[in-house]
């Protein structure tokens, strides 16, 4: 080689290896869901209540004991019906997986086959399609993830824990309830406060949540504002009305 080519070499721009430009969000964890709508079902609907008792024109210690009862009783209803929806779902999942497992065993050439005929129809030559399937049917755990993602939609390692939906939902409900109650228990005793505090609570969950859907802050603190007035002012009025009603 001559002196110029190895000068060409060295000066020659080395092949970069690829680099990542951005990340995506994780999209299936089992707590996001249940801790967003356990703080916005915690904020609305004991903002619903209080405003529904004290429209009845009852005492604050009376609004107090009613915000205070529905973060308790709301809280743990929230965790139960999370625990139970995500473990029903996750023993379906289950379920399914073992009977893609017995397929696997007992009929390896049938499954083969038909997970090459999938990349067929996806566009891949039969004969390289079969090839991959093969190679991708060596280890019996990676068969049976591959075929449930490509038959099932799921990833078997990454099952939503029920644990984890019902402990995200008790704690985001019960931190979304307390916001109404909160300015009582520091003393106050008219029911404006605890409106203004649930209503800038609503807004801020709905610009923290469009952090992580990549929506308008302001829209999505906006929607959840007007979402809990709107509840907080139909039970207002129906609370008069019911306490003139009956008083």
């Amino acid at each position: 080689m001559t002196s110029a080519a190895v000068e060409d070499a060295a000066s020659a721009p080395s092949t970069p290896y690829h680099v990542p430009h951005h990340q995506h969000r994780d999209v299936s964890g089992g707590w996001l869901r249940p801790a967003v709508f356990g703080a916005m079902d915690g904020l609305v609907s004991n903002l619903a209540l209080m405003t529904g008792v004290a429209g009845g024109d009852v005492s604050s210690r009376t609004v107090v004991v009613t915000g205070l009862a529905g973060l308790a009783a709301g809280a743990f209803s929230m965790a139960a019906g999370e625990y139970t929806s995500v473990a029903s779902q996750r023993e379906l999942v289950e379920a399914e997986l073992a009977v893609e497992r017995i397929e696997l065993d007992r009929h390896p050439e049938d499954e083969l086959r038909e997970l090459a005929a999938l990349y067929v129809s996806r566009g891949v030559e039969p004969e390289l399609a079969h090839e991959v399937a093969r190679q991708l049917s060596k280890d019996p755990e990676q068969a049976l993830e591959i075929h449930a993602r490509e038959e099932l939609g799921i990833d078997p390692g990454d099952l939503p824990s029920p644990l984890v939906a019902a402990s995200s939902s008790f704690v985001s409900f019960a931190l979304g309830a307390l916001l109404p109650v909160l300015p009582y228990l520091l003393g106050a005793d008219a029911l404006w406060p605890a409106v203004l505090l649930a209503l800038a609570g609503l807004f801020g969950c709905g610009a923290a949540v469009a952090r992580v859907t990549a929506r308008s802050w302001w829209y999505s603190g906006l929607r959840q504002l007007v979402l809990g007035a709107a509840a907080g002012g139909v039970t207002f009025v129906l609370g008069s009305l019911i306490g003139s009603a009956v008083g």
